[in-house]
């Protein structure tokens, strides 16, 4: 009663006129989330605790009309420190990494050849053991991709057919180009097959929405690369099917299916709600409503994951294998220590889920350059630049 009357008073008392309507506005407009990124570096720019930006639109992807940061970057440090060139070239250690972990996989699968896959051990050992294990090769085939193992080609693209026997379900050939592309063409719409389609920003916008995205990213990023750009199909395409499927059917015919459903177990864990699988949301979403598009990652998690934290660095200098990459940082810390980076895995994980500033939609899109030359530009640019004319 007390309160009613309070407001009467209120209203008579202050002339809204003066206020534009803005008593219409959602309270506390102005509250944002905490900062989810750090500065090693704070400077003026960025003290890493405050927001630099405003948060963006959740309706359409952050597009850039700037040429993707990592070329400029890499001719800047080798102009600073030309000899970042002997942190360069293949690291012989990634074999026997390799060959250790496919090892220790096919072992615990055969020894759980007498569980039953819903049993908590099966679980547990698949989530626990498996998911970082073939996370782990997940990621050496990533290292592979980039010619890191051997000086030779063939030899790298036959380890990368050898990392994936744990996996279960052949992707190591296919990965190769669709990720090389990702490196060339960063951030280019219908050639980056990374990037979320506009299918996945209206769907998956909500709480709901990335809880299944990041449950079944997975899926996302074996399937979405059919869909928005197929490649042709070579020789390695099918040694890597021949041998996949070769390998399944031993362990299959030899020691019963649980074997295989384990890896399989393991590869969904690696690629769902697993610590380590914090690294797919964490590497180029954009956080904090920051431009930025690559985002490093510093912690003790790189020890199970070739380092791929190091990702702004890896984006860099693709030729420096994961071993030398903190010497990298260390090289040039003027160039790296200045950019926000991640703290944490499994908190990109929950804070991706929950924070309405980062969604699907916080990734950075820029036009194909194809689409440069042709006129072709997104609905979002073109609606804004139509309304910008008209008014």
């Amino acid at each position: 009663m007390v309160v009613s009357r309070l407001c009467s008073l209120i209203s008579f008392t202050i002339d809204f006129s003066y206020f534009g309507g803005a008593e219409t506005l959602p309270h506390n407009v102005d509250k944002r989330s905490p900062r989810r990124t750090v500065v090693v570096a704070p400077s003026e720019k960025d003290d890493g605790r405050s927001h630099p930006r405003p948060p963006l639109d959740p309706a359409d992807f952050l597009w850039m009309m700037t040429e993707e940061p990592h070329r400029s970057r890499r001719t800047a440090i080798m102009k600073a420190h030309p000899e970042v060139t002997k942190l360069m070239g293949h690291e012989p250690l990634t074999k026997y990494v390799v060959l250790g972990v496919v090892s220790l996989q096919v072992c615990i699968a055969i020894y759980l050849r007498h569980s039953h896959p819903l049993s908590w051990t099966f679980l547990a050992m698949a989530y626990i053991v498996g998911g970082t294990a073939n996370h782990n090769l997940f990621l050496a085939i990533h290292e592979i991709t980039h010619n890191l193992a051997f000086r030779g080609v063939s030899a790298n693209k036959a380890l990368a057919v050898f990392a994936n026997l744990p996996i279960g379900l052949p992707y190591a050939a296919a990965f190769k180009r669709y990720h090389l592309e990702h490196h060339k063409h960063l951030g280019e719409d219908g050639i980056d097959t990374d990037l979320p389609t506009r299918f996945e920003l209206l769907c998956l916008s909500n709480v709901l929405g990335k809880t299944f995205f990041a449950t079944f990213q997975i899926f996302f990023y074996a399937l979405r690369p059919t869909f928005v750009r197929a490649q042709a199909l070579t020789k390695w395409h099918f040694i890597n099917v021949v041998a996949e499927v070769v390998f399944d059917y031993v362990l299959v015919r030899t020691f019963g299916v649980r074997p295989l459903l384990y890896l399989l177990f393991s590869s969904f864990f690696a690629g769902s709600l697993h610590p380590c699988a914090g690294h797919f949301i964490a590497e180029h979403y954009v956080w904090d409503g920051l431009d930025q598009e690559t985002y490093s990652y510093y912690g003790p998690l790189n020890l199970l994951a070739y380092n791929v934290g190091y990702h702004n660095e890896h984006h860099d200098f693709p030729s420096i294998p994961w071993t030398r990459l903190p010497a990298l940082r260390a090289l040039a810390p003027e160039f790296y220590d200045n950019l926000p980076s991640h703290p944490s895995w499994p908190m990109v994980i929950i804070n991706f889920i929950r924070d309405e500033e980062v969604g699907i939609f916080a990734r950075a899109k820029r036009l194909a350059k194809a689409s440069q030359f042709t006129g072709m530009v997104p609905s979002a640019i073109s609606d804004s630049c139509s309304s910008e004319t008209s008014n």
